[in-house]
């Protein structure tokens, strides 16, 4: 996220757009790499809005606006996700070039609505009535998930880390076979998500 941050980290006073002052004025002289990239998430999110049209006000920032900043960013994605009737489908290292769209990947995705929820409380917002965590981000990005996943050939239930020794290890590769049935189950939301891509 930090090409997109770069083209858009202006720093106006005006970003901070509730009538109350964040919580956070006086941050530390060193910053941690996630304040800097949530500080950077939150002046990209405040600029969009100021551009978009009619602008909008924080305040009355929906979902339905989050998701479109969302669709906004993937224009600067580097993802490469396959279409359904691309040969490449489900393929985790296509052998040639195709015409499918780079996007956001969902980690990044999932990655910047936590740094944007944490600033919007930051900046005097209340969990409730945050726009980020609405309902429909939370279903975006699963769909986002699955369908990448099932796109890209990519499982994202891999993630499990064990310290095993080597005949624990060998007898747990087969537990990944019981996934098929979950992954059947969300086709249809895989093709809904996937229609709603390519509008």
């Amino acid at each position: 996220m930090d090409l997109i941050s770069q083209n858009h980290n202006n720093k106006n006073p005006n970003t901070s757009l509730l009538t109350q002052t964040p919580s956070s004025s006086s941050s530390p002289p060193s910053s941690s790499r996630y304040e800097n990239q949530k500080r950077r998430d939150w002046n990209t999110f405040c600029q969009y809005i100021r551009n978009h049209r009619p602008p909008l006000s924080l305040a009355s920032c929906s979902g339905a606006h989050v998701l479109e900043f969302l669709r906004y960013l993937d224009q600067f994605g580097k993802t490469k996700v396959h279409h359904q009737n691309c040969a490449f489908f489900g393929l985790p290292n296509p052998p040639a070039p195709c015409p499918c769209p780079l996007r956001q990947a969902w980690g990044s995705l999932d990655a910047l609505i936590g740094r944007l929820r944490a600033a919007y409380e930051e900046n005097g917002g209340a969990p409730e009535t945050s726009p980020f965590g609405s309902r429909s981000v939370r279903i975006f990005l699963r769909e986002v998930r699955d369908f990448q996943a099932k796109s890209r050939g990519v499982s994202y239930e891999k993630k499990r880390k064990r310290v095993n020794n080597n005949k624990q290890i060998t007898q747990s590769q087969p537990q990944s076979l019981p996934l098929l049935p979950q992954q059947q189950q969300g086709q249809s939301v895989m093709a809904n998500y996937h229609q709603g891509a390519t509008r």
